[in-house]
């Protein structure tokens, strides 16, 4: 490899202060998968079609297929091994535990990720609006009523919303 194709780029996943060079081309979810270990974030369609590799970055959700590592100089990246504290689930990963809204679970990191996201954002009030919000996140088993559910209680929770 050509050294005028690595990049020095500095950035946070999950807390941790991560400073590599790295091809221009390396996307977060290979760069999560491949040199992190961090598994949760899942290679699905790889074109962002699926929402399996949803990440937050700097609070704001993301196909971390489509982005490049690179181009991270700065920002804070949230994988779902990050939402969790202290050895306490986040409560969207509690939730989707509690309405049981996964069945295979690969696409559960990507949901949950834009779930958390969603309820930051305050965009969704009703669960049309959910729906319409996790629509970037498909899920092949069709839990998306049990993910509504989840989604709903923990926006009720947090943001005083009845759905």
């Amino acid at each position: 490899m050509n050294n005028s194709s690595l990049n020095k780029v500095s950035f946070t996943v999950n807390g941790q202060t991560i400073e590599e060079e790295v091809a221009s081309w390396v996307t977060l979810l290979d760069f999560l998968r491949e040199r992190l270990h961090q598994y949760g974030t899942k290679k699905g369609c790889d074109h962002g079609q699926c929402g399996a590799c949803t990440v937050l970055v700097n609070g704001k959700r993301v196909n971390s297929c489509l982005v490049l590592a690179a181009r991270l100089e700065g920002k804070e990246v949230t994988t779902v091994e990050g939402l969790s504290s202290n050895g306490e689930l986040h409560p969207m990963q509690a939730a989707f535990l509690e309405h049981d809204a996964f069945q295979c679970g690969y696409c559960t990191p990507g949901q949950i990720c834009s779930a958390v996201a969603l309820v930051e954002e305050g965009t969704a009030s009703t669960r049309d609006e959910i729906r319409e919000w996790m629509s970037g996140n498909l899920c092949r088993c069709g839990a998306y009523n049990n993910i509504v559910d989840a989604v709903s209680e923990v926006l009720d929770a947090q943001k005083g919303v009845r759905v």
